[in-house]
Formats: C-alpha cells, sequence, structure tokens
C-alpha cells in the first residue's frame, strides 16, 4: 500500500523523465576514450563535481546510495563495516570499481572484492557508472557495472581547502588538499581523517561500534613535451574498526579488524598524429589483521601487479579503434590455509579491442571483444554490441548486448580453504547481459525522462551448498536478474528541481530452492510458501525501489533539500540460529534533508539530518540500519 500510494503521488505529478541538458556531455568509461554522450550505447550516469562539491556525505557509498538510480547498497553495522554494492540486482563481486583507470581489486578478501567503504568522497573530482555487462573492455566481474571514479586534479595557480564536519555519536571528519598547477605539471594531495564511536550493528545490543580511518590521496602529472606526460597516483590507508558478528547469536564487540592499504600507479601516455598510447604499472598491497571474539588474530594479505598497455587510432571521424593489453598477477595469504600460511597465486593475461563507428548519420555502434587467460581457469572470451540512435530534440534509444565472465577468487580455487571437495580448480561463471532504453529532454518543459529494461543471465554459478560450506560449479544452475529502472527529473527556473526514481528488479537464485538441500538440522533454506517471488529472489535485492529527491534554491546563498527513499521488501539468509531459515526484511521508507549556505567568501556550511524520523529498519538481517544523524560541516577555500 506504501509503495502504490507513492507512486500514484508522483506519476499524477509527473508523466516523464533523462536525457541531459548539459550537451554536449563527454564520457570517458565507456570506451576508455572520450566520446560524446550521444554516441553511447550503454547506460551511463555521471555524477559530476558540482554534486560531489554540494553533498554532505562523507564517503563514497553514501553519495553513490543517494545520487545513483538502481543501485541497491547494504552494509553490515555502521560505518566501516562490509559494504555491498549492487548493481542490476547481483551481489557486489560483479561489479568492478576504478580510480584513474586503475582496477581496484583486493586477493585478501573471499570473493577478490574491493572494500569500498573507506572512500572519501572529498578526494573525487567526477563518477561515471556503466551499467551492464563490461566485460569486453573491462574484464573480469565488469557483469552488472562498472564505476569509474576520477580524483581532483590541482587548479591553476596555488591553493588550499579545509573542511570539518562534526556528527552523531561524535562523529568527526576532517579534510585537508593541496593543489596546483602550471604549464608543465599538475598535483593534488588530499588527506582524510575521520573517527566515530558508531553505533550498534545488532538488534538487541547497545554497544556501539568504533571506526577510525586515516587515507591519504596524491596524484602528479608532468608534461615532458607536447606529445608526451607521466602521471602518478598514490592512495594510503589505515582504518580500525570494531565490529558484530551474528554467530551462534554472539554480538560482542571482541571482533575488530585493522586494515592497511597501499595502491600506486604510474603512467607514460604519448600522442601523435592520430595515436595515443599509454603505457602504465600499478601495485596494490593489503593486510587486514583480524580478531575474533577468541581473541585469536588472523592476518589476511593481498597484493596485485598489473601493466597494462592502451592504445587508440583515430580512423576518420567518428571511426575509432580502441585495443590493450593487460598482465595481472595476484598473490595472498589466508590464516585458514591447511598449507601453513602458504603463499598462493594466479595470473590474468588479457587481449582486448573496441571499434566505435558511426555506419549512418544519426546511429552510433561499438563492437568490442576479449580474450582472457586465467593461470587456474584457463581461456574465456567475451564480446560486446551497443547502438545509439540520436532521435535529435535531446532524444535517443540505446542498446547494448555482451557477454562476461567471473573467474574464482584465489580464496575458492582448489588447494585449500573454501575449495571444491574435489580439489579440482573451479571454472569461471558465464554471463550474458541485455539492456535497450529511451532517453529524452523536454526543453519547453525542462524535463528529462530515462527508461531502461534489462535482463542478465549468469551460468554455472559458484556458490555454496546447503550441507557444505564449500564453493564450487554449480551445474545446470543459473542466476537471473531483470527489470526496469525508471527516472525523472523537472527544473523550474533554476530554483525548484524534484526527481523521481524507480527501480523493478525481480532476480533469481537458481541453486537455492530448486533442489533444496537439508542442512544437519533438517531444514533447508527456502522460505516458507506464500512470499511470491522473493521465494527464490537473490538476497538483499529488493524487488521495488522508489526514491524522490526535492531541491529549492531560495537565494544565492541558501539551498535545501528533501529526500525520500523506499525499499521494498527483501530476502536475506538467516543466522546460525534460526538454522540458516532465510528471511524476510520489512519495507522501509527514510526521509532524509539538507541544507547549505554561504556564509562570505570562501566559507560554505551545511547541514543535514539523516533518518529523520528515526525508522528502523535492516539492509541484512539482524544489522540494524542507521538511527537519526545529524551532522553539521563546514569548508573554507584559501
Amino acid at each position: 500500500m506504501m509503495l502504490r500510494n507513492l507512486i500514484f503521488f508522483y506519476f499524477v505529478l509527473f508523466t516523464t523523465s533523462i536525457y541531459s541538458k548539459e550537451v554536449p556531455v563527454i564520457v570517458i568509461s565507456a570506451s576508455k576514450s572520450p566520446q560524446s554522450y550521444s554516441s553511447v550505447g550503454s547506460q551511463v550516469t555521471i555524477i559530476d563535481s558540482e554534486t560531489i562539491k554540494n553533498s554532505s556525505d562523507s564517503f563514497l557509498t553514501d553519495l553513490l546510495n543517494n545520487e545513483v538510480q538502481g543501485m541497491n547498497i547494504f552494509s553490515l553495522g555502521g560505518r566501516g563495516t562490509n559494504t555491498g554494492i549492487q548493481m542490476r540486482g547481483l551481489p557486489k563481486r560483479y561489479s568492478t570499481i576504478y580510480i584513474d583507470g586503475v582496477k581496484m581489486y583486493d586477493p585478501s578478501t573471499p570473493d577478490n572484492s574491493f572494500y569500498s567503504e573507506g572512500l572519501f568522497k572529498d578526494n573525487i573530482d567526477r563518477i561515471e557508472i556503466l551499467k551492464g555487462s563490461q566485460s569486453s573492455l573491462y574484464g573480469n566481474s565488469a557483469v552488472g557495472g562498472t564505476i569509474n571514479i576520477f580524483t581532483k586534479k590541482g587548479r591553476l595557480g596555488s591553493h588550499q581547502d579545509v573542511a570539518i564536519r562534526y556528527g552523531e555519536n561524535n562523529s568527526q571528519d576532517v579534510f585537508y588538499s593541496v593543489d596546483g598547477a602550471n604549464e608543465k605539471q599538475n598535483y593534488f594531495i588530499g588527506f582524510n581523517y575521520y573517527k566515530t564511536d558508531g553505533i550498534s550493528a545488532m538488534n538487541n545490543d547497545d554497544e556501539n561500534d568504533p571506526y577510525e580511518n586515516n587515507s591519504l590521496t596524491a596524484n602528479h602529472s608532468y608534461k615532458i613535451s607536447d606529445n608526451s606526460m607521466i602521471e602518478n597516483y598514490l592512495t594510503l590507508k589505515d582504518s580500525f574498526v570494531k565490529y558484530d558478528e551474528v554467530t551462534n547469536g554472539r554480538d560482542d564487540t571482541k571482533n575488530s579488524s585493522e586494515n592497511l592499504e597501499a595502491h600506486y600507479s604510474f603512467r607514460l601516455i604519448n600522442t601523435k598524429n592520430n595515436f595515443k598510447n599509454s603505457f602504465s604499472f600499478n601495485k596494490s598491497a593489503t593486510s587486514r589483521m583480524v580478531t575474533k571474539y577468541t581473541s585469536k588474530e588472523n592476518t589476511y594479505e593481498g597484493f596485485k601487479d598489473m601493466f597494462t598497455y592502451l592504445g587508440e587510432y583515430n580512423l576518420s571521424l567518428d571511426n575509432k579503434v580502441i585495443y590493450g593489453l593487460d598482465s595481472e598477477f595476484f598473490k595472498a595469504k589466508y590464516p585458514t590455509d591447511p598449507g601453513n600460511n602458504k603463499t598462493h597465486d594466479e595470473e590474468i593475461h588479457s587481449q582486448y579491442f573496441d571499434y566505435q563507428f558511426r555506419p549512418y548519420e544519426n546511429i552510433y555502434a561499438t563492437i568490442g571483444g576479449r580474450n582472457d587467460i586465467h593461470t587456474l581457469s584457463g581461456d574465456e572470451q567475451s564480446y560486446r554490441i551497443t547502438g545509439a540512435y540520436d532521435l535529435g530534440n535531446n532524444s535517443k534509444i540505446r542498446s547494448s548486448y555482451g557477454t562476461g565472465f567471473l573467474f574464482p577468487a584465489l580464496y575458492e580455487s582448489g588447494e585449500y580453504a573454501w575449495t571444491n571437495t574435489s580439489g579440482e580448480n573451479i571454472n569461471a561463471e558465464k554471463t550474458t547481459s541485455f539492456d535497450i532504453g529511451y532517453e529524452t529532454y523536454f526543453d519547453s518543459l525542462d524535463l528529462d525522462f530515462n527508461i531502461t529494461y534489462f535482463d542478465i543471465l549468469v551460468e554455472d554459478p559458484i556458490m555454496g551448498s546447503n550441507t557444505t560450506s564449500f564453493q564450487d560449479n554449480i551445474s545446470g544452475a543459473e542466476n537471473k536478474s531483470k527489470g526496469i529502472e525508471l527516472s525523472t527529473n523537472w527544473t523550474d527556473n533554476n530554483k525548484l528541481s524534484i526527481g523521481l526514481n524507480y527501480t523493478l528488479t525481480k532476480s533469481y537464485s537458481g541453486m537455492d530452492c530448486d533442489k533444496p538441500e537439508k542442512d544437519k538440522w533438517g531444514y533447508t533454506s527456502c522460505l516458507d510458501s506464500g512470499h511470491g517471488w522473493l521465494e527464490s529472489a537473490m538476497v538483499r535485492v529488493p524487488i521495488h525501489a522508489l526514491s524522490s529527491k526535492i531541491n529549492y534554491q531560495f537565494n544565492n546563498d541558501l539551498d535545501g533539500s528533501l529526500t525520500l527513499s523506499y525499499t521494498g521488501r527483501t530476502r536475506d539468509y538467516g543466522g546460525t540460529d534460526y538454522a540458516f531459515k532465510d528471511q524476510i526484511l520489512d519495507e522501509y521508507l527514510l526521509v532524509n534533508v539538507k541544507s547549505s549556505y554561504d556564509l562570505f567568501e570562501g566559507y560554505d556550511l551545511d547541514f543535514s539530518i539523516k533518518n529523520l524520523f528515526d525508522k528502523h529498519y535492516e539492509k541484512a538481517f539482524l544489522y540494524s540500519g542507521t538511527p537519526r544523524s545529524v551532522n553539521i560541516g563546514l569548508k573554507k577555500t584559501f
């Protein structure tokens, strides 16, 4: 009833919504090379620098949750705890994150996923989100989508920025940066400090879980000649978090994790005539010391080296070929390894191309292909086809079709913990993805409209079963996700803007309940009948998600916003005390308010209240969502 009333209200107000009124818009992520927005066949969402600047959020995950349609973000507790970014109804392992062209990848985690919860938004200039399969261009795990983050660069001259935020639970957020640029070089250095007493993750516990994060981000570019330049990127992070864990009913805060991360990349770029070539090297290292309720310390270590060549050749206007070679080297150590903390390793060697062309005046197309050689799982091939038809009047039809793959993580390979029972290497998952969408912008109404249909199939998924914790390919099983994403935004004289986003996702976990297995207590994980589509849905994926954002510019110095976010019922795994019996999480509606004020030259003040009515909700079973929190921030630019 709640959902139906909300949809009715907004669709009485608007009939439509999103091409882009910021024409022309340049997109880099869709092909790893700049191209006009009208020529992009994939669905892309852009979060520009102004949106990031005006956000009162401290972290990337909050920014994405508030600004990106069809993106579901959940966490197992408060700040610093394990956070999942779901795109198009798929688990987080099916999406990738790139920072300044470097893939963020952590071999020390069970699924190789990157811990995105510790990324600050203050260092970010722009974000491009590509949805759907991008494996032919971005490789392993780029199935649900790819998040491309571009960090801030130096401004002409020399500048400093200072931002201080304080909020509920003694949350302290300090940001300082220095940047500059001249004819030859460009630099940016940003430091973040964040500390909070935290919240209690557990429903039946009131002991808070603190979190602390110290991060440094730096980049530098130097122009060697008119045709050549070098780029360097560095990030360091030291974080600590205490967390609750649902294991046999335990919710004590003796669990903690101290994380050290370092990422460095070097790139040489040469441009001459119609050719552009770049050679890059990046190195990542992660160390995670976990202390469980047993007081035993376990250290997880992951290392990645990557060598990349990316070439671009412009055949003619609107005819371009992108080609590249990647070599990735991974190593990891796990404390649960029966092999006495042995170092395990794997390699991925890739070759790919992407051809962009314009067969007719208003039609743009892309054809791409890729071959990957995995030292443990063998070879995989993938391809994609995209098309965009520019209808004129700020309207277009776009569509994409592609295949993809997901290699098993090192933690899942055949020598040690979490392996299949035969000890053989696990094969890659195979995926196919299709979407089609329509976008338009009505200039006379200042109204944009965007609608997209998507359909994704995952074959031979890597999963565990109810009778064993081992991971393996589930032969013949299929995971599916399909749905509709709709968005609209209306602006009145640049003072009032009202936006609406709605996502319908029907996901299907082909393993859980097709052939239900009984666990040692004689139970299956399957829900009782009567829950419709949720009985076989993938976990933590709501069927219905609806959000609306209202902004009002009171004057040149003062603005405010009201955000409503509705999440429908979801299925989730049960805890051990529930014999792994799956659960239904209730629907909920959250209300956030925000205001910002230009005090005087160079000083900006912002004020926000999240979860205004202090709604209790769960995004994961037994883990409470964030209660009402009040935050205030001050920023000074020198």
